[in-house]
């Protein structure tokens, strides 16, 4: 991944808050906490990974997808291939 220091330390804080909001999760469930604030917890967690790998495809698109030489057909063959690989 070539990303600047800044970009880096704003995607490496991101992923730290998930991993405290699945903490949080986690333990609602051991304190068994209301299903509601349990579902409200992983809400925002998976919100939070959905904006991360927004962030992650959309960098990878503008700086490592090839594009010389192609056409806008398999340009879009190739979009189409990595939103595909990341929705699994």
């Amino acid at each position: 991944m070539s990303h600047i220091t800044r970009e880096k330390l704003d995607l490496v804080n991101r992923t730290k808050k998930v991993i405290g909001q699945l903490e949080s999760v986690l333990r609602g469930l051991n304190e068994d906490s209301p299903c509601a604030d349990v579902l409200q917890r992983l809400s925002a967690a998976r919100g939070s990974i959905n904006s991360l790998m927004a962030e992650l495809m959309e960098d990878h698109i503008r700086n490592h997808m090839p594009r010389r030489n192609k056409s806008s057909e398999e340009a879009a063959a190739d979009l189409i291939e990595i939103v595909r690989a990341y929705l699994k």
